[in-house]
């Protein structure tokens, strides 16, 4: 007595397929670009507590101080400053925001192990940086912009003055939130090289601030004087002071050579991350 093998069902083909095809899913495969990366960094970016904290304190400390030193101003004292100096004293604070948001956007993934999952989806690592960084940048200058515009409208509507360099504002805008945001980039930067939340704040604190007290110490030795007047002069809040037009330090230069110097700092940290990223395991 024989036995017949069973033989294996066959699968009904799909709608439309001719005879003997293989099956193709109906959901398109496209082959993955820059533009995805960019999305899904949007879509964690502003999914995240920390972005709405760092983002709304930093908007707390520019247009609140800043609506309240307007308030408190005279017009006479825009006459030879622009309307967006009361914008300056939040900066000098909110850049700290920034600097933290930069690092955490990275670094936060690193911690909870979610970057495994991240280059497993999108094996080209640099694709994924490069989208952190322009996310990152393109948030953080636009939230910049708008918050020092906001306190240029205000103290301008506050503060009439009849003719001066308050009505011309608008370049301190731009420049003072390019400032903030390089800063940021600068602390996305040095996290993706640290991987550590704390360690990568900490070197990004001590970036913004040593050069800001050290000046103190070093001009008093004669043979430190000339590193303490470099540091006087590129420090972050000279910088920004600069760029609105009271600088603290080397009144010729407006902030454009510290604004270059921070440009070539963040080019050459931006370069260690990518080097970096393909260089170490995850």
């Amino acid at each position: 007595m024989t036995t017949s093998t069973p033989q294996p069902q066959q699968q009904p083909p799909q709608p439309g397929a001719l005879p003997g095809a293989m099956y193709t899913s109906p959901i398109p495969v496209r082959p993955a670009h820059l533009g995805h990366a960019l999305a899904s960094e949007w879509t964690k970016i502003r999914s995240v507590r920390s972005t709405l904290w760092t983002l709304g304190v930093f908007v707390a400390l520019v247009v609140g101080i800043g609506l309240l030193v307007a308030w408190k101003s005279a017009g006479s004292d825009f006459s030879d400053v622009p309307y967006t100096v009361p914008a300056l004293i939040g900066l000098l604070l909110g850049q700290v925001c920034l600097t933290t948001l930069g690092v955490l956007v990275v670094t936060s993934e690193y911690g909870t192990g979610m970057i495994r999952t991240t280059f497993t989806a999108a094996p080209q690592r640099h694709r994924v940086l490069a989208a952190k960084f322009l996310v990152f940048f393109a948030l953080a200058y636009v939230v910049s912009v708008v918050s020092i515009t906001v306190v240029g409208l205000a103290t301008a509507a506050m503060n009439v003055v009849p003719e001066g360099s308050g009505q011309d504002w608008g370049t301190t805008a731009l420049t003072g939130a390019l400032y903030v945001s390089l800063l940021g980039v600068l602390g996305l930067a040095v996290g993706s090289m640290l991987r550590h939340s704390a360690g990568a704040i900490t070197v990004m604190l001590g970036l913004v601030l040593v050069p800001a007290i050290m000046p103190a110490f070093l001009m008093m030795s004669d043979s430190l004087r000339g590193v303490g007047e470099v540091m006087l002069a590129y420090n972050a809040p000279n910088a920004l002071s600069a760029l609105f037009g009271l600088p603290m330090y080397d009144s010729a230069s407006h902030g454009v050579p510290q604004l270059l110097a921070l440009l070539g700092l963040t080019v050459v940290a931006m370069g260690g991350a990518f080097a970096l990223l393909e260089k170490r395991d995850v």
